[in-house]
């Protein structure tokens, strides 16, 4: 393989032929016609470290000391509810979109009851086991040495996702961010969150009104996506014009039963790989002066 880091057991392909090519194709077209979409919770942040589950950017309020003890056990109980029916193999995306809606509707009603105040977001961001994917720094850095748009696409919660790149020193002017936007009232405190909701099966032209984002960088027909679910899949609908797309899998959890499905939907699957190292060896590559 031209990239060194696909030799990595993490790795695996159904098409490593396809997969060159396409490699060969964004290397071609260079870093001017790059963009890299992506997914954040559990793409760009780590799904587990020492054995122990990280963070989504809900889990961080939900773990925090800003709600109650009794609302902390209700969005447990719809954890354990909705989250198994999210990567259960067996339903469509038809099926799962409705119940998505559910959780997502029903965790930001507990949310908004408890009152939370704006200013503790980052305390709580910093108290919490949140972490960015090993290989991180290297990743935001080149893409915004290059001028790389990195277009991050979530159904988590903005405000959260943005103080955990900036806690990190990655927070750029090439990145834009589409995800649920906390709303606060003149006082600072939570009432509701903006816009349509995002969720893990929506994530595509429905959601993107703001696809003036797209219009701007439409000669970057170019692309990197990133995501962790097959909901990710669809990050990309809003792009004008595409010539190449490599879309890059990480897969964390339930391994038997999604393998098969994740080498059907994306080039490169990674298996249980906590590090951007794959990602970056390609853009490594790309970024190479022909």
């Amino acid at each position: 393989m031209i990239i060194p880091e696909l030799n990595k057991v993490t790795v695996r392909m159904r098409d490593p032929e396809k997969v060159r090519e396409i490699i060969m194709a964004l290397q071609k077209g260079g870093e001017q016609k790059l963009q890299v979409i992506s997914d954040f919770d559990m793409t760009l942040s780590r799904f587990g470290y020492n054995g122990e589950r990280c963070p989504t950017c809900y889990n961080i309020i939900d773990n925090s000391k800003i709600v109650s003890e009794d609302c902390r056990k209700k969005l447990k109980e719809l954890f354990n509810i909705y989250y198994p029916l999210e990567i259960d193999p067996k339903r469509t995306t038809q099926e799962k979109y409705p119940l998505m809606i559910e959780w997502w509707s029903k965790a930001h009603t507990l949310l908004c009851e408890q009152k939370i105040p704006k200013e503790k977001l980052a305390q709580v961001v910093q108290e919490s086991q949140a972490m960015l994917r090993e290989g991180f720094q290297v990743f935001f850095d080149s893409l915004n040495r290059s001028e790389i748009p990195l277009f991050i696409f979530s159904a988590g919660i903005g405000d959260v996702l943005e103080e955990i790149i900036r806690q990190a020193g990655v927070f750029y002017p090439n990145i834009k961010v589409v995800s649920n936007y906390m709303d606060f009232d003149d006082n600072g405190i939570l009432i509701g969150f903006k816009g349509e909701l995002i969720h893990t099966y929506n994530k595509n032209n429905t959601v993107l009104r703001d696809t003036e984002y797209f219009q701007k960088i439409k000669d970057r027909t170019n692309i990197l996506l990133l995501g962790d679910t097959l909901g990710d899949l669809t990050m990309a609908d809003g792009v004008a014009s595409l010539d190449n797309i490599l879309r890059i899998g990480f897969l964390n959890d339930k391994v038997e039963e999604q393998t098969e499905l994740f080498l059907q939907s994306y080039d490169i699957v990674l298996v249980q790989d906590e590090t951007l190292d794959v990602v970056n060896g390609i853009l490594k590559y790309i970024m190479a002066k022909n």
